[in-house]
């Protein structure tokens, strides 16, 4: 089993493509879910990831349904990543096969995502300053401390 990092309905290339390299540096998977706010042939998004793109383990999802699918057929836990989150991302006991699921930079994850999620994450912030972290930023920092709560 691995960790997988999700994004859902993701908006601006140069996030996902951050992502991408973050994902190619550590061989974790990456599951975009549809729609995107680009294309996949994004200038932007390939500048972003570099000459990583071919070491990438990158899923790509049509819709939601498509995914929930995939997601079922694998096993795993979904957790949600939102600035509305019930556990402390530094608390939360990460295990093999779990799914960081990752909202638009909008519009965050949807209901119907959250509802199906095992448990919601968030990573603390002072929101008197910013109403939320950059998401390449909020995946890295989630996904190296399963890392290293997993001893990778």
């Amino acid at each position: 089993m691995t960790l997988r990092v999700v994004l859902v309905h993701p908006q601006i290339p140069p996030n996902t493509g951050n992502i991408a390299r973050t994902c190619a540096a550590t061989g974790t998977q990456l599951h975009l879910v549809a729609p995107l706010g680009f294309e996949l042939s994004d200038r932007y998004l390939k500048r972003a990831g570099l000459d990583y793109w071919p070491s990438v383990d990158l899923h790509y999802h049509q819709d939601t349904e498509a995914f929930i699918t995939y997601y079922q057929r694998v096993g795993g836990r979904l957790l949600g990543f939102t600035v509305r989150g019930e556990r402390n991302y530094l608390d939360h006991n990460y295990q093999e096969g779990d799914w960081l699921l990752f909202g638009s930079e909008t519009d965050g994850l949807p209901a119907s995502i959250l509802e199906l999620c095992q448990s919601t994450v968030f990573i603390p912030i002072d929101k008197t300053i910013v109403r939320s972290l950059n998401l390449s930023v909020s995946a890295a920092v989630a996904l190296f401390e399963a890392r290293r709560q997993l001893n990778y």
